[in-house]
């Protein structure tokens, strides 16, 4: 494995990435007034309580079969994912804030279920963009001295690098991509339609990317972050159906509809995948819109009524297996 050239992706145009069709991060002048409105009034964007603590059952983890697909959400778009025999972790963060500084930013409304050390041995890391809340460097160079292989997106490659990951760890992959593992596991990189940049100096020199995870019998989309656009309907076409889908619901506003979903076209996007469940993600633990934290979730229970979706919303550190796919926790009512 090696650091690829940027200009081997076909989505590179030889300054930046970009997206498949148009996008705009910012409805045009709307950046300040949307930025003077986040720092105003806070409480209804976090918990009057901390949440949990959500105890993890540690033994459970050691039991899922090797024919069967698990679970575990610790919170935003960090999962453990359980699937014939092989363990994935997603976007890991284990830092306290969403930010470049360890004073300010986005504070973390709980701690992660469990700690690096007490996670099962993983066989990879799935990382779907460099953003702070979904590339936490400090966990990312705990893993790296495990051994842990990373399966990213052209670019981000080079910051594991910088972060002393040696590059026989690291694969990056341009969109449509795949590479099966040695226990056979399909990891397929699929578009999304987002932005990069732990900067305002370095936005879009780095891919972002959505994922498939398949195996023998089993089927995962893990959504990382974006906009609605018409590649959900091209990936569910081509590798659909899904035993479940993996999608943001958070952090969602009119003024950047572009590049999140947000709950209204998170069902959009989960129909046109041709999924059977969808996990929502990336929503109650971090303050980055505008929104209510409970907000995405409650609208997402009111829309997947109406459209007929299957939800899983289990409590963070709860292992869930394929026969209890289907549920609703509740747990941040307890918090609200």
């Amino acid at each position: 494995m090696r650091i690829r050239s940027l200009n081997e992706s076909k989505n590179f145009n030889g300054k930046i990435f970009i997206n498949s069709i148009p996008t705009k991060l910012f409805q045009s002048g709307k950046v300040w007034s949307t930025f003077f409105e986040m720092i105003r009034d806070r409480k209804k964007r976090e918990p009057k309580l901390t949440p949990g603590p959500f105890p993890v059952d540690l033994p459970s983890l050691g039991s899922v079969a090797d024919n069967e697909i698990s679970f575990l959400w610790m919170g935003h778009s960090t999962l453990l994912i359980f699937i014939e025999g092989s363990v994935f972790l997603t976007d890991p963060v284990w830092a306290k804030r969403a930010s470049p500084f360890s004073f300010a930013g986005p504070k973390r409304f709980f701690e992660a279920p469990l700690k690096i050390d007490e996670l099962p041995n993983i066989d990879g890391i799935i990382l779907s963009h460099d953003h702070f809340d979904h590339l936490d460097s400090t966990a990312i160079r705990l893993f790296g001295e495990k051994g842990i292989p990373f399966y990213c997106p052209i670019g981000v490659g080079g910051l594991l690098a910088k972060w002393n990951i040696p590059e026989s760890q690291i694969r990056e992959f341009d969109w449509w991509e795949e590479f099966t593992t040695d226990s056979g596991i399909q990891l397929i990189s699929t578009p999304a339609r987002h932005f990069s940049g732990r900067s305002i100096i370095n936005r879009n020199k780095t891919l972002w990317t959505s994922w498939v995870i398949k195996g023998k019998s089993h089927n995962i989309f893990f959504g990382g972050d974006s906009g609605y656009f018409p590649g959900f309907r091209s990936i569910g076409d081509k590798f659909g159906p899904f035993d479940i889908s993996m999608l943001e619901i958070g952090a969602y506003h009119p003024n950047w509809g572009s590049i999140h979903l947000g709950p209204q076209n998170a069902i959009k996007a989960h129909l046109d995948l041709n999924s059977k469940i969808m996990l929502p993600i990336h929503w109650g633990l971090f303050n980055l819109a505008l929104h209510g934290w409970t907000e995405p979730v409650e609208e997402i229970i009111n829309l997947a009524k109406i459209n007929k979706v299957n939800l899983c919303l289990p409590s963070p550190g709860a292992l869930i297996k394929k026969d209890h796919f289907e549920q609703i926790s509740c747990w941040w009512r307890n918090n609200n």
